[in-house]
């Protein structure tokens, strides 16, 4: 079993919820390369006019992990998608945070969640109050969560060019920095359905 796909499993198995934002909104940039082979791309579902190779540039990394949505998933995910608009910011930078929430939890907007949190994790993000990141109010609200991980994502130099999971790594700091790369398909999917609508 090669490097990167043994640690998205033992990521994986060792998530709960337990991979929460243990830096805060401007991370060290000691962010991990991951060495792994692209796979094929798939089509989505998409609106035309996003060009599929703005999505995904570098092509997927390992197996990739799907989940049926919601619909207050979905609605998270429009409301990243708006306020990754308003940032000034381009589908790449969407499907980066998609990804990155797609991971941290699953689209939900999580509250406090007693022993299940990782330290005072919140939010689509599972960002930190104690680390900066704004308060339990501020971070529970989707267009502030995403604002602040898209300003986190902007100081990263070179982000636009780094696979997704490198790019999500320097922001969040996760105990589990390869996890991130198997989300990117279903958040470029997602991304593509919803970024003209």
């Amino acid at each position: 079993m090669n490097t990167i796909m043994r640690k998205s499993v033992l990521g994986i198995a060792g998530l709960a919820f337990a991979g929460g934002v243990i830096g805060g909104p401007i991370a060290a940039h000691n962010a991990h390369t991951v060495d792994a082979q692209p796979v094929a791309v798939v089509q989505s579902d998409k609106k035309p006019g996003v060009d599929t190779a703005k999505l995904i540039p570098h092509g997927t990394q390992g197996a990739q992990s799907r989940i049926a949505l919601d619909d207050e998933q979905t609605a998270n995910v429009k409301a990243i998608i708006a306020a990754t608009k308003k940032s000034g910011l381009n589908e790449r930078a969407a499907v980066i945070s998609v990804a990155t929430s797609l991971q941290e939890s699953k689209l939900h907007n999580l509250g406090h969640l007693g022993d299940m949190n990782d330290h005072d994790s919140l939010g689509l993000f599972q960002q930190r109050p104690s680390s900066g990141w704004g308060s339990p109010e501020q971070i529970t609200d989707p267009q502030y969560a995403t604002t602040a991980f898209l300003k986190g994502l902007k100081q990263v130099d070179g982000w636009q060019d780094m696979p997704l999971t490198q790019a999500a790594q320097t922001v969040q700091v996760s105990a589990y920095p390869d996890a991130y790369a198997q989300w990117e398909q279903q958040a470029a999917d997602l991304v593509g359905q919803y970024w003209n609508s």
